[in-house]
């Protein structure tokens, strides 16, 4: 537990357990992909480890990948859970729920943008990682100015998070690349305390699972490039 002073927040952020789209390693996106075996244990220990943690307001991505995380958060806790559209992931519009193993022949610039330039990623038809970058901040600061001096829990995805994370660093959006993915129900506590950033208590903290549930490191493949693709 922490301490909290007057008027501070405390702000739970949690990556979804794991989903199918993480196994089969597609851009699962805004597809509402349900969770897998292993993502349903990782919840029964995600919602040991908010037990005793004091709960005043939880708030989700209105995919169910997130939403059952947020409702093991919920497990002894009986709060309404808020859906907020601003929490869900980025929208991967022609990419949606295809395979990452061939997009560097089928997709070369938007894998390029994605491993080494995310702030310039945006997919036909989806959304523009600028867009992940402005709407996800603007949830979480809406979410500490409705729960002033509280202490809530948010769970969300990867992409959003690691935005969220970017701000909380101070960092702008050219430096995404440099900010660490969260894994599946990986936890994040920001304490805000008047200041529009806030202190990082716990980082991408996964403590709570167990060896054979630790996250796969099933994302996209690490790519080294010789020179800018183009489209083909």
């Amino acid at each position: 537990m922490f301490l909290r002073g007057e008027g501070v927040t405390e702000l739970y952020i949690v990556r979804h357990c794991e989903a199918s789209g993480n196994v089969s390693r597609v851009f699962q996106g805004i597809a509402d992909t349900d969770i897998t075996e292993c993502g349903a244990m990782q919840l029964e220990r995600l919602a040991e480890r908010f037990k005793d943690i004091k709960i005043d307001a939880i708030y989700s991505s209105p995919l169910k990948r997130a939403y059952k995380t947020a409702e093991a958060i919920n497990k002894y806790h009986g709060l309404p859970i808020i859906k907020e559209d601003k929490l869900i992931e980025i929208d991967g519009g022609e990419i949606e729920g295809l395979c990452w193993e061939n997009f560097d022949i089928t997709h070369p610039v938007l894998e390029y943008n994605w491993n080494m330039r995310p702030d310039l990623f945006h997919p036909k038809g989806g959304e523009s990682m600028k867009s992940v970058y402005k709407r996800s901040w603007e949830v979480v600061l809406k979410i500490v100015a409705e729960n002033e001096g509280k202490v809530v829990a948010v769970a969300s995805h990867g992409c959003t998070i690691r935005n969220i994370i970017c701000h909380a660093l101070g960092k702008k959006i050219e430096a995404l690349r440099t900010v660490p993915w969260a894994d599946n129900t990986g936890i994040f506590l920001l304490r805000f305390n008047g200041n529009e950033l806030p202190e990082i208590v716990l980082h991408n903290d996964y403590s709570h699972l167990s060896a054979e549930l630790l996250p796969k490191k099933s994302r996209i493949r690490t790519v080294i490039y010789d020179e800018i693709p183009e489209e083909n």
